[in-house]
C-alpha cells in the first residue's frame, strides 16, 4: 500500500456543484448519479467545500430555500496526487470521513478518493492479504 498513490485510485470524473446552487439541485444530482456527496467548486474548479446526503438529511425536511453554501462542509481533509494511499486510509479511519478530495497546488479539484475506490484499489493491487 506504500507505493499506491492517490492518483492511482482516485475517481477522476467527479460530479460537482457550485456553492450558489439550491440544495434541492444538489440532492437531485446525488440521486440521479447514485452518489452520496458532491464536491463544491467555484468557476475555476477550486474546491471550496463538500456537501453530503447526510448534511441534507440532517438539515430537516424543508431545505427548498437553502443554498449549497448553507450546508456544505468547508474544513476538509484534502490529498494531492502523490499522497500515499496508506495516509488517505489513515485519515479516513481517524476522522470517519468517507471521501477525500484530491487537489492540485492551487486547490483545484482533480479527483476524489472514496471508501469504495480504496476497496477497489486494495483488490486490484492485491493489498488484502
Amino acid at each position: 500500500m506504500n507505493d499506491v498513490l492517490a492518483k492511482d485510485v482516485m475517481i477522476k470524473d467527479v460530479h460537482t456543484v457550485s456553492a450558489d446552487r439550491k440544495v434541492a439541485f444538489a440532492r437531485l444530482m446525488m440521486l440521479r448519479h447514485n452518489i452520496g456527496a458532491l464536491p463544491v467548486v467555484d468557476d475555476k474548479r477550486v474546491l471550496v467545500g463538500i456537501i453530503t446526503q447526510r448534511d441534507i438529511d440532517l438539515a430537516g425536511s424543508d431545505v427548498s430555500d437553502l443554498l449549497v453554501s448553507d450546508l456544505m462542509t468547508r474544513s476538509l481533509v484534502k490529498a494531492n496526487e502523490t499522497s500515499p494511499l496508506r495516509w488517505i486510509v489513515e485519515q479516513m479511519i481517524k476522522t470517519g470521513i468517507q471521501r477525500i478530495p484530491v487537489v492540485d497546488e492551487n486547490s483545484r479539484l482533480l479527483g476524489l478518493v472514496t471508501q469504495t475506490s480504496v476497496i477497489k484499489a486494495a483488490l486490484m493491487y492485491n493489498l488484502l492479504k
